[in-house]
């Protein structure tokens, strides 16, 4: 969008938040860059110029605004209805495999030479990957600086920087202001605001609209308990993270979501961030999604009723991919009955930092897994095979599943296992890889949807009346299921 110089003075003109994270404003006169809804009075056109990333702006030597911190706007949602390469490198980078695997380790998981990858994203992006993770490392600063009480030195590590002077530089070149002076501006800005020893508070940001009541209540009535629970108004859940253990309280607010993280090692905050916005598809476009199912006659009153649905994803596609298998053909208590017992055969123990909560485990690794006696599931033959099918190919790594995966292939590895339907594999596609595109006609929530909307119920006639909701038919999925009173669509109290 960011070439189309029009659009992006109408909409910064406008202030219209719709666009943030779409592209970025850097004024030529001031050297700074914001996001389109900044409240500073827009500069002239002649000034303006526009780019795709905040990692862009800062290469060309703009700093950002103290006054809209642009650095926090939401992600592109390029990148969550995209399966390129540009798209999953930057699911990738998002989620910290540049930090940890460097850019070798990145090209390798595309499956490209890293001068590929280089030229792919400076096309795109207009910076290249270690110019990207390190803005998503001036961010991770900036949010331990403002809501820990670390020293520097820990958080300069802690947020990926391989030196403190690199750390130092960095933050005054991105933000026009030391690491010591943004945590004075913080502690005056929040000084009412009370701190929890231990756990860092964050607001994540989201494109309004977004109802939460599919979104938290989906993730609250399919709980595995030890591992996810609903208390005092957050959605909590034990995370298993690259260096460390993490535990999360996401509560649904007004303009934000209220983050709580608690983890073992502060090198995770950058991957548990990304890991959240994801479960809670936060880099969503409502706008574009609602706008194309509008156009269907029988969807318009679902979408006018409750607009923004998001779609309730996962921070660890093969834990899903296990629960969905758990799930086959029974009801929603009985799969979380499943899972539960293989959290307590075979999860990994965790402290809950709440001393009332009831988080006990992490969910099991598929190598964990793999390891399970089959004769001890309480599970037909059938699914037993499919169950230990699965981990096998999970744990040998011969089936990966995760951000980076290209949807198509996923999918066609999925079906070659065993027991692997249609149904199965779509709610993998949909809630484990995020493809907004993922459609599920056979199960039985939509189909009772569809019925009572004088839709086609059968498959393959659902399929083909659905065409006119793509790319969006997982969004479709979430507006058909709210047709019921299952609790999955409520809201908890």
């Amino acid at each position: 969008m960011y070439t189309d110089t029009d659009r992006c003075v109408r909409a910064v003109q406008s202030k219209d938040a719709r666009f943030d994270g779409w592209f970025f404003t850097a004024v030529l006169t001031t050297r700074i860059y914001c996001r389109p809804s900044c409240p500073a009075v827009p500069p002239k056109v002649e000034n303006m110029t526009f780019l795709p990333s905040a990692a862009a702006c800062q290469q060309a030597g703009f700093r950002a605004c103290k006054r809209c911190r642009p650095d926090t706007s939401p992600g592109s949602p390029e990148w969550n209805a995209r399966a390129d390469a540009v798209a999953r490198a930057m699911r990738l980078i998002q989620d910290g495999v540049v930090d940890r695997e460097g850019v070798p380790g990145l090209a390798t998981r595309l499956g490209y030479s890293t001068r590929q990858v280089e030229r792919q994203l400076n096309a795109e992006l207009g910076a290249g990957p270690l110019a990207l993770a390190r803005a998503q490392r001036a961010q991770t600063a900036r949010l331990l600086i403002e809501t820990s009480a670390l020293p520097m030195g820990d958080v300069a590590f802690a947020a990926g920087f391989a030196s403190i002077r690199a750390f130092n530089d960095t933050v005054r070149e991105v933000f026009a202001l030391s690491p010591s002076e943004l945590r004075t501006r913080s502690a005056r800005a929040h000084r009412d605001q009370p701190r929890i020893p231990g756990s860092i508070s964050l607001r994540l940001p989201f494109r309004a609209p977004l109802n939460p009541d599919n979104l938290f209540g989906h993730l609250a009535a399919t709980a595995v308990p030890g591992v996810e629970e609903w208390r005092d108004g957050a959605y909590r859940r034990t995370l298993r993270l690259p260096y460390g253990t993490g535990v999360v309280a996401l509560a649904p607010r007004p303009d934000h979501i209220a983050c709580q993280l608690a983890l073992t090692d502060l090198r995770d905050l950058t991957i548990a961030i990304s890991r959240c916005r994801r479960l809670l598809d936060l880099d969503a476009d409502p706008e574009a999604v609602d706008e194309q199912l509008r156009s269907d006659p029988v969807l318009a009153p679902l979408v006018d009723k409750a607009p923004g649905r998001r779609v309730p994803r996962t921070v660890d596609a093969a834990e899903f991919a296990v629960r969905a298998v758990l799930g086959q053909q029974v009801s929603t208590a009985a799969a979380r009955t499943h899972a539960a017992r293989l959290v307590s055969a075979h999860g990994e123990p965790v402290a809950d930092p709440d001393p009332e909560g009831g988080l006990t485990h992490l969910f099991p690794s598929a190598q964990a897994l793999a390891a399970l006696d089959p004769q001890a599931l309480a599970l037909p033959r059938s699914r037993r095979a499919t169950l230990t099918t699965l981990v096998s190919a999970l744990a040998d790594g011969s089936l990966p599943l995760g951000v980076d995966s290209d949807w198509e292939a996923a999918r066609a590895q999925l079906a070659a296992l065993p027991g692997f339907g249609p149904w199965t594999t779509e709610v993998i596609a949909m809630r484990a890889l995020g493809d907004p595109d993922a459609f599920l006609p056979s199960d039985l929530g939509v189909r009772r949807a569809a019925a009572g909307l004088g839709l086609p119920s059968t498959p393959a006639a659902l399929t083909a009346r659905a065409a006119g909701w793509r790319p969006w038919r997982a969004y479709a999925v979430q507006y058909l299921w709210a047709t019921d009173g299952h609790l999955i669509n409520h809201l908890p109290v």
